[in-house]
């Protein structure tokens, strides 16, 4: 009798296969003569919350500014190594800076909505990247205020100026602005700094939301914040990467000193 295998099923891709998988492979810059980064490599894992703590001027929103090549607005910097976004280097000079900062969208530490309605704030992007129509474009506002969790309290004001809203609401609308673009990546330079504890736990809330959809990248100095939303969490300190890993096993059981060190509060 003759017995009939099944073919095999065709192996899963690799979880850094999805889309907004970033690695960064000995990365270093420099601004002017000052080096500022030593031969960074981490790779931020898509669907999860990184984490970069570290004390001020350590090299935190350097490295998550070059991921989205921000700093090719300032004159005199340069860099090496590569960055690399689904395989593809973004440092390249043939890549498209203005499509790449669809890809890897940006939140700063203080709000900055345009001085425009609500609804042009979301609409921005898409109406300069995309061209929709009229009732595409209402569509696109909508699921990005949603996804925001500004929707339900701006729907009836969306013609008003954005600076009307609350400091908290100014911070979700900004992250708005940033997923009308559909975005892989979202990064994040700590966005609730300036925020008190109850819109600081709206933009945490919908940091654990967010996550399902996207690779997110946060700055904070907060470190109880880090502990409630990062899934893996990185110490950066005098530009070099000491240590990273689960935030659960950085946090309780750190590899490095300096780690243990400014994890309980010996210097910071």
């Amino acid at each position: 009798m003759t017995t009939i295998t099944a073919p095999l099923a065709p192996e899963a891709p690799p979880s850094d296969a999805r889309p907004g998988a970033v690695a960064v492979e000995n990365f270093s810059f420099w601004y002017g003569p000052k080096q500022a980064l030593f031969d960074i490599s981490l790779d931020l894992v898509p669907r999860e919350v990184t984490a970069l703590i570290g004390p001020s001027g350590c090299g935190k929103s350097t490295f998550l500014r070059s991921i989205n090549r921000m700093h090719d607005l300032l004159p005199g910097t340069r860099s090496t190594g590569r960055i690399l976004l689904d395989g593809e280097d973004v440092l390249d000079r043939s890549v498209d800076v203005v499509q790449l900062r669809q890809r890897i969208g940006m939140v700063f530490q203080r709000s900055n909505p345009f001085p425009r309605s609500i609804y042009d704030n979301v609409a921005w992007g898409p109406r300069l990247n995309r061209r929709p129509s009229r009732s595409a474009l209402d569509e696109i506002v909508e699921q990005a205020l949603r996804r925001a969790a500004l929707w339900d309290e701006v729907k009836d004001r969306l013609r008003t100026s954005a600076l009307g809203l609350s400091g908290g609401q100014q911070q979700r609308l900004c992250i708005a602005r940033a997923l009308a673009n559909e975005p892989e990546v979202l990064l994040l330079d700590e966005p609730a700094s300036a925020l008190d504890p109850i819109a600081t736990q709206r933009i945490e809330e919908l940091l654990w939301e967010l996550k399902k959809e996207l690779t997110i990248v946060i700055v904070t100095h907060n470190l109880q914040q880090a502990g409630r939303v990062s899934d893996r969490t990185a110490f950066f300190y005098l530009g070099e990467l000491i240590e990273h890993g689960p935030t659960d096993q950085l946090f309780t059981a750190p590899r490095e000193e300096r780690t243990e060190a400014y994890i309980t509060g010996r210097f910071g």
